[in-house]
């Protein structure tokens, strides 16, 4: 559980999707932000800006958007409820360029009626990205609700090769 007199870092990057925030305790990633999303977030002042704590987690960041990630491996501590965490574990076992419905992950976390509560845990993750929440889609195969935007949703879904009609495409994006 993160206490409120922890230190916490921050650090923003560019990315081919816009300028994401990285926050965390200097050691353990627990916030990723999309700065170019409908709510940018304004670090705290007590929050510390540091770019070294967050030199691994930019570099996995960048493979990813290069085409040459397809997993992370940063250590992550994301503040949740329980059911918020067992959904946010469920997520990182979702592999790249596929995607799932919310009724899946229902399924997948041992509740199959919960896929408005997993859609909701899904929507609090605070580790976009990482925590690959941009891979649930509505069942009908639409694009739904994104705390990013559903652009920054359908580019990270194309990046992977997860809108083959599109794909092609958005992949010269990234090269």
């Amino acid at each position: 559980m993160t206490h409120v007199d922890e230190t916490r870092y921050w650090h923003e990057i560019d990315t081919p999707i816009g300028t994401v925030l990285l926050a965390g305790d200097g050691e353990r990633l627990t916030r990723i932000h999309f700065q170019s999303g409908p709510r940018p977030l304004r670090p705290p002042p007590q929050w510390i800006a540091a770019a070294r704590p967050f030199a691994n987690a930019a570099a996995q960041l960048n493979a990813y958007f290069a085409g040459q990630r397809r997993r992370f491996e940063l250590p992550l501590s994301p503040t949740g409820t329980e059911f918020q965490r067992r959904v946010w574990r469920a997520l990182r076992g979702i592999p790249y360029g596929e995607t799932i419905s919310y009724g899946e992950l229902a399924r997948r976390v041992g509740n199959p009626l919960a896929s408005r509560a997993v859609g909701l845990a899904n929507g609090a993750n605070p580790l976009p990205i990482v925590v690959p929440c941009h891979r649930v889609i509505g069942a009908n195969g639409t694009l739904t609700g994104f705390g990013g935007g559903l652009p920054i949703k359908r580019a990270l879904l194309a990046l992977e090769g997860a809108l083959p009609e599109t794909a092609p495409a958005q992949r010269a994006l990234w090269s």
